[in-house]
């Protein structure tokens, strides 16, 4: 009971003190709090702190602050994986048309370009054992280029034996030298008494021909193996024909 008076006694007498402002030399208001030279039991009453108070709430936010300043750049990156392919863009306006460009070389002409023929055809009997049949001019249109002939008639060989006939072709008067001569040789062992009238067919190609004009010329005279010429004969009742047919030169 005589603590309780005694508490009592000092709260109310630091509470008279206490009125005043407090002052920011003292850290605690009460005199007999300060260490002025009281010691016992009063001090040790009057100098006990109290339990510490619950945590308030939290204060309302504050204001945006201003932005900072800008940092320096960082390293760049690793590159990212390959995105997918994107969807086609809208097909843009056509652009201006461009300048004429310069003249290109010549190409190589295409086998549409050589379709240069020429067929002469007559229907008339020749008996002519040497010599000269018939001529057919052609005009060739490019120097490196072939000509492909030949004959298609009827030819025979009659009242002889041992015997034979050679006809052939000529260019501007000159037998094909590459790759060949173009010619056939019709030999009859046993025939004095055979007339056979049969339809021949003689053809080939000639390289190394200018370009221009080329008589194809048409022949029948002796045979290489056999000297002994032949009774000949050259076209019948049918048609005798010389073709002539420009061509690309070949594959080697």
């Amino acid at each position: 009971m005589l603590l309780v008076l005694i508490f009592s006694l000092t709260v109310g007498f630091c509470s008279a003190k206490d009125n005043k402002p407090p002052d920011s030399k003292h850290v605690q208001s009460c005199p007999t709090c300060n260490n002025g030279g009281q010691t016992g039991m009063w001090t040790y009453m009057t100098c006990i702190p109290g339990a510490p108070g619950a945590p308030g709430q939290d204060g309302a936010k504050g204001d945006l602050g201003s932005p900072g300043k800008t940092g320096t750049q960082g390293p760049r990156g690793a590159d990212g994986k390959k995105g997918a392919k994107g969807e086609p863009g809208i097909q843009g306006s056509p652009g201006q048309k461009g300048q004429r460009g310069d003249k290109g070389d010549s190409g190589i002409p295409r086998l549409a370009a050589y379709t240069n023929w020429k067929e002469c055809a007559w229907k008339k009997e020749y008996s002519t054992d040497s010599g000269l049949i018939y001529n057919c001019d052609f005009v060739k249109k490019y120097p490196d280029t072939s000509l492909h002939v030949y004959y298609a008639g009827n030819l025979r060989i009659h009242n002889c034996d041992y015997c034979c006939s050679r006809w052939y072709f000529t260019f501007n008067g000159a037998e094909c030298s590459s790759p060949g001569t173009i010619d056939g040789e019709f030999y009859m062992k046993i025939g004095r008494n055979q007339n056979l009238h049969r339809h021949r067919h003689i053809e080939g190609h000639c390289k190394n021909i200018q370009k221009g004009k080329v008589r194809v010329g048409f022949w029948v005279g002796k045979c290489v193996a056999v000297k002994k010429l032949a009774d000949a004969h050259t076209g019948w009742y049918s048609m005798n024909r010389i073709f002539i047919e420009e061509v690309p030169k070949a594959q080697q």
